[in-house]
């Protein structure tokens, strides 16, 4: 499918609910640096909220004080290190947006994968005056202690790309993100796409204790079963959401499944990992093996272009805009629906090549 661009500039959260594919206005002024999230083109659209139309979270029912956004302290609680393009881009967005409408103070930390250290992170970040809270969960539970210590201060906490198992407008104010389980079903529907139905599949799974993870398994499984009962999950096993791990797994399903002809990676660093193990074991990724996964980063969007790839559903990092209008919204006194679910692109060989630009 083409992507779909259209222009949106100072809108309500409330106004985007319920109207698809309008496109976020925000890109980066930061001159000093070239942002992985600052083309305008490839930033995220709205796609559907959670919530009934009148329903949501208010300032009033979550018990926060009413401040001016931009005089205020805001965090921003990245789950893991930057090392694959959606962490860098996800947090070069909220840095970008944050410095474009003039936040007085940002504060980012980085938990390096370590539910303990998030927690400490969050708390730290109060214990400095942070007055409202972005959250990229590092899983969808475990953050208890940070968010009773948020909501002890009448702290909002925004949570974006992954989802809590908490209460939204009491645990924390509301999740921004994708539909993961329709994310698989879409690589289900390319990988059929691309195998004719037929075959021999292993996924690459994400890393466990969150939603995403689950979600694209499921999306994923479920698609497969119901559309094409030709195509035979023969392997599931974790990579990590990591380049490295996603080549060690699939070195050694190459070793213990050879006739494996496809596979399913749960995000782009597994697939090209997987490109790199398939290369080395003398077959030809794309051809011999087909490979479908989950991100549109820059490099799996190339992958396509080169073959070695067959299709790429992406999952946008790009926060910032949306993430800063829920925020003044919300205290501009905007109910704000618990899940605002973004759309999602995808990728494939009949546009990969015009597409490489708006990729992250």
């Amino acid at each position: 499918m083409k992507p779909i661009y259209r222009g949106l500039c100072r809108v309500s959260v409330a106004a985007l609910i319920g109207t698809s594919l309008l496109a976020g206005c925000a890109k980066s002024e930061n001159t000093g640096t070239t942002s992985p999230s600052g083309n305008a083109a490839g930033q995220q659209t709205v796609a559907t909220s959670g919530a009934a139309a009148g329903s949501g979270c208010t300032l009033q029912a979550y018990g926060a004080t009413k401040i001016d956004l931009k005089n205020a302290i805001v965090g921003f609680s990245q789950s893991e290190k930057e090392a694959n393009p959606f962490r860098i881009a996800e947090t070069q967005s909220i840095k970008d947006e944050a410095a474009k409408l003039g936040i007085k103070q940002l504060l980012v930390t980085n938990a390096q994968s370590q539910l303990p250290k998030q927690i400490s992170d969050i708390q730290d970040m109060l214990a400095q005056g942070a007055q409202f809270i972005i959250v990229a969960p590092l899983n969808s539970s475990g953050l208890e202690p940070a968010l009773a210590a948020a909501a002890a201060k009448k702290v909002p906490v925004l949570t974006i790309d992954r989802k809590l198992t908490a209460t939204p407008c009491k645990d924390y104010l509301a999740f921004l993100g994708s539909n993961f389980v329709e994310q698989g079903k879409r690589a289900a529907d390319a990988m059929i796409k691309a195998t004719g139905g037929t075959g021999k599949v292993a996924i690459l799974l994400g890393s466990s204790g969150n939603n995403v993870t689950t979600d694209r398994t499921n999306g994923f499984v479920d698609q497969v079963k119901a559309k094409a009962p030709g195509l035979t999950i023969v392997a599931q096993q974790t990579g990590e959401f990591a380049r490295d791990k996603g080549q060690q797994v699939m070195e050694q399903l190459i070793s213990s499944q050879p006739d494996i002809t496809a596979v399913y990676a749960e995000n782009d660093e597994m697939a090209l990992g997987a490109v790199t193990a398939l290369k080395a074991a003398g077959k030809k990724p794309g051809t011999d093996v087909k490979i479908v996964s989950i991100d549109g980063t820059r490099n799996a969007v190339q992958a396509i272009v080169d073959g070695t790839i067959n299709a790429v559903i992406e999952s946008n990092p790009r926060f910032g805009p949306l993430a800063f209008k829920t925020a003044m919204d919300f205290y501009d006194g905007v109910a704000i629906p618990e899940n605002v679910i973004i759309s999602d692109r995808e990728y494939d060989a009949s546009n990969a090549k015009t597409s490489l630009d708006s990729a992250y």
